[in-house]
């Protein structure tokens, strides 16, 4: 069962991997930022869940009843395994293989808040009838707006070592529910 955890573990890497060079070399364009953060919500978590419930499955199938923290360990383990060395892999390319792609997602990301943050502006002017309301919300946003002068956004950095340790805070949030859920529905009726 180690082996099993391990191997899927490997193979939910080599998954991740996949998909992150091929959106690196078939899908670098405009909207590159947009396409990798489309391809984080819903492709890769249903991959993970499909690793886990391969992992899982893989386990029961060996016939020892299994209580919820073995089940929790068969799902948590590989995805876990899989996460890590994908981030860590994730994080090594973009900050010292191709550090010209790094810049392009941050870039494309300051882009899309400014744009969000114009689009917010527009709707919320379009519902205020008070002067007062329309003059704090301009206020507001052009304080908002200072936050993307060039002097602002000189070292913003979305791929820093700490930003991807916040990333992975997020994602094991994920892992942890998804092994909970599977150990609750998958476990067998006699407990360890």
């Amino acid at each position: 069962m180690v082996k099993n955890v391990y191997a899927v573990g490997l193979m939910l890497f080599i998954a991740t991997m996949v998909l992150f060079f091929g959106m690196y070399f078939f899908g670098m364009n405009v909207d590159y930022f947009n396409n990798s953060m489309l391809l984080n919500a819903f492709l890769l978590p249903v991959v993970y869940v499909a690793g886990a419930y391969y992992s899982v499955s893989s386990a029961k199938k060996l016939g020892f009843p299994m209580g919820f923290r073995a089940v929790f360990g068969s799902a948590f383990k590989p995805m876990f395994i899989g996460g890590l060395l994908s981030m860590l892999t994730m994080f090594v390319f973009l900050n010292f293989v191709d550090k010209d792609a790094k810049d392009l997602l941050n870039y494309q990301y300051i882009e899309r808040q400014k744009t969000e943050l114009n689009k917010e502006y527009e709707k919320a002017k379009s519902t205020l009838k008070e002067e007062a309301e329309i003059k704090e919300l301009d206020k507001n946003y052009h304080a908002r707006l200072q936050s993307f002068s060039p002097e602002m956004i000189k070292n913003k950095d979305m791929f820093s070592f700490r930003q991807f340790t916040y990333y992975f805070g997020a994602v094991m949030v994920f892992y942890v529910i998804l092994s909970v859920f599977f150990g609750s529905f998958f476990r067998s009726r006699i407990e360890e």
